[in-house]
């Protein structure tokens, strides 16, 4: 069989992408996926990603980490369809689509910068220095003070498999604060890669929260991620939580082939 694929990256990551409005690629399995997504013996990517009809919406996404298993939410992978969709022709002044978490809305500026509405989160957990929190996708947040004096891949990895979240696993995020409070910079192990990667959305998102620098009210960002930069916005609550999150950033298309599966 071969089926029309498409590679798109987000500050670093990518994916996969194939249009399956025609339904021409329900029935690839997770075996088909790793091997799609090895960067040896298939194209290579994070992960993959199909995009289906769903009555109501614009889309409907769907996310595969590399390791086949279907993921939950991916936010560089949500702004890469984004412009996925703008390339097949669905131009929008908003877009709205369905993922694995919920509706998501988003928006491509003049500037081709696309800006991804995720879910509000209601709790940041602290453990000891550390915090955990679901941003789409749970996260481990950890403060160091040389990021990039850190291996992610061996860090990661030890908190990623520890007993508590071993079986469901979690992905981990390294955080330096730069001079500026405003800026960050993040380095993320993700778990279904099993790898660091050069930037995850939900991770950036969930580093972005909880290093805010207003205790209540608007907070903007900036992230410098190994691919790349991006800009979290959100308003955080005196009782802890955050609303109106957007996850705001660059997505391209890096070519496009046929595939024999």
């Amino acid at each position: 069989m071969l089926l029309k694929f498409y590679k798109y990256q987000g500050t670093g990551n990518d994916f996969i992408i194939f249009d399956n409005r025609d339904r021409s690629v329900s029935t690839l399995t997770a075996e088909q996926i790793r091997r799609l997504c090895d960067r040896r013996f298939g194209i290579g990517a994070d992960g993959l990603m199909i995009l289906n009809e769903r009555p109501g919406y614009d889309f409907e996404m769907k996310y595969y980490n590399s390791d086949g298993k279907e993921g939950s939410m991916c936010g560089n992978g949500g702004r890469c369809m984004i412009k996925f969709a703008y390339h097949l022709g669905i131009h929008k002044d908003v877009y709205k689509f369905l993922a694995v978490d919920g509706e998501h809305e988003a928006e491509i500026d003049t500037d081709g910068i696309i800006s991804l509405k995720m879910k509000d989160v209601r709790e940041i957990k602290k453990i000891d220095d550390d915090f955990v929190l679901d941003t789409g996708s749970p996260h481990f947040v950890k403060m160091v003070n040389d990021v990039n004096a850190v291996d992610v891949i061996k860090k990661g990895s030890e908190i990623r498999h520890r007993d508590k979240y071993d079986k469901e696993g979690i992905n981990v995020n390294f955080v330096e604060v730069s001079n500026d409070p405003n800026k960050i910079i993040v380095r993320t192990y993700e778990r279904g890669v099993e790898d660091e990667t050069y930037s995850c959305g939900t991770g950036v998102t969930a580093s972005a929260l909880v290093f805010y620098h207003n205790e209540a009210g608007f907070n903007e960002v900036e992230v410098k991620t190994l691919g790349g930069s991006l800009t979290v916005e959100y308003d955080r609550f005196n009782d802890g939580h955050y609303e109106n999150i957007w996850l705001c950033g660059p997505a391209e298309k890096v070519y496009e082939g046929i595939v024999e599966i």
